[in-house]
């Protein structure tokens, strides 16, 4: 669940950034300022936009990390419950042998072919 989350929340940050960008676009274009005004503050935008960049790229990073870390620890809870389910699975195994071996005492039957008698040739 912390994964959708952390997802989520990127999906967000990026959009609110891409918004923020267009609406001061868009404010600049309808604001009541002369052609030479409006050029001088698309150009600050524009000289911004490289720090806006490497936010961006941070905050990914961020959150890259924060998945990779989830990951990992979900991938360790995951082995350490397959390893405890194999465990549990070996000794039930065992102890069903061991129950089957009490029930029928009989040993087992020899897997060689019985010897011949020399005698009857």
């Amino acid at each position: 669940m912390a994964d959708n989350r952390s997802g989520s929340a990127g999906t967000f940050l990026a959009g609110a950034i891409v918004g923020v960008a267009i609406g001061a676009v868009t404010g600049l274009l309808l604001a009541p300022r002369t052609g030479r005004e409006t050029r001088r503050l698309l150009k600050k935008s524009a000289d911004a936009l490289p720090e806006i960049a490497e936010d961006i790229s941070s905050s990914v990073q961020i959150q890259a990390d924060r998945l990779s870390g989830s990951a990992l620890k979900n991938w360790d809870g995951t082995m350490s419950r397959l390893k405890e389910a194999i465990a549990v699975g070996i000794e039930a195994s065992q102890r069903e042998r061991q129950a089957a071996a009490q029930k029928d005492p009989r040993p087992a039957p020899d897997p060689r072919p019985p010897a011949r008698d020399s005698s009857l040739t």
